[in-house]
């Protein structure tokens, strides 16, 4: 299960995935349930068989950072589910269109403008209370420029107005993006990932550009229901990470600026831990009043 539409990034992977874990299972079918920003699948998990048949593809918003997100939230990642593994990890891209002037080409270029600007001065996300809304506020705090925020439902719908010269600038995964940077429609101005993408190797990340705040990645995991027995989460284990070292996987998900990566179930359990508390503390700096 899927919480996002055809197309889009978790579905993405998801499917490259269920390609390559064959072995796993006669078939593997990847059933897109899209709404309430990617939490449908999770809180269809709770109730699903526990035998390994049955499991929940997400990124890592909706385990670790939702819980500061909305006041009343349906599931507990890990009082609800057995993390089986990270899949991959993936980098956002802040990029401009068509109602930023062509002279701006770096995020100092855009906060300037910004500045001369505020009434044009927007971003917009996936979502309120998404990772790539948290991530522009920080731009914003951090450089000084009151900026509005534009939330979306998903990803395409982002592009589609940042092409259209409705909102200035947006955060999105760079397989969002992608092909409207290397058309020229797009500028790209800053990933936030630690070091430069290979596929847009010109493109600085979020540090050297000199907005530290706007750095970070995501990670995609795997999820079964709580009480699936420790050999059934064991094997699935062993197939993604078996998967994910094929060449064949690797190279679909670079071409789509996905990194590979697998871990233990319980190296997942630490790491949903520890972004807890980053966000915990990430969103209380910011001032967000969770959700109903």
């Amino acid at each position: 299960m899927v919480g996002f539409p055809a197309g889009s990034s978790p579905d993405l992977v998801a499917r490259l995935l269920a390609e390559h874990m064959k072995g796993y299972a006669p078939s593997l079918i990847v059933d897109n349930r899209p709404g309430a920003g990617g939490r449908l699948p999770l809180e269809g998990l709770k109730g699903a068989e526990r035998d390994g048949s049955a499991m929940t593809l997400t990124p890592g918003d909706q385990v670790a950072l939702f819980p500061y997100v909305y006041a009343k939230l349906g599931y507990d990642a890990l009082r609800d589910f057995t993390p089986v593994s990270t899949v991959c990890t993936v980098q956002f891209l802040l990029s401009v269109g068509s109602l930023v002037p062509a002279n701006v080409k770096t995020v100092a270029d855009f906060v300037a403008w910004c500045r001369a600007n505020p009434k044009l001065a927007n971003y917009g996300s996936p979502g309120e209370g998404t990772r790539p809304h948290f991530m522009a506020a920080s731009l914003a705090r951090s450089a000084g420029v009151p900026m509005t925020h534009v939330p979306y439902k998903g990803g395409p719908p982002v592009v589609q107005d940042l092409l259209a010269g409705q909102i200035a600038a947006a955060l999105n995964v760079v397989s969002n993006v992608l092909p409207h940077v290397q058309a020229g429609r797009l500028r790209a101005l800053a990933t936030t990932a630690p070091k430069r993408s290979a596929i847009l190797p010109d493109v600085p990340t979020a540090r050297e550009a000199g907005y530290p705040a706007m750095e970070g990645i995501e990670w995609f995991g795997l999820f079964v229901p709580v009480g699936t027995p420790n050999e059934v989460v064991v094997g699935l284990n062993a197939a993604v990470r078996k998967s994910l070292e094929t060449d064949a996987l690797k190279s679909s998900f670079t071409r789509q600026a996905f990194d590979a990566a697998g871990c233990t179930p319980t190296e997942f359990v630490q790491m949903i831990k520890s972004d807890r508390e980053m966000w915990a503390a990430t969103v209380a700096a910011t001032g967000f009043t969770p959700l109903d």
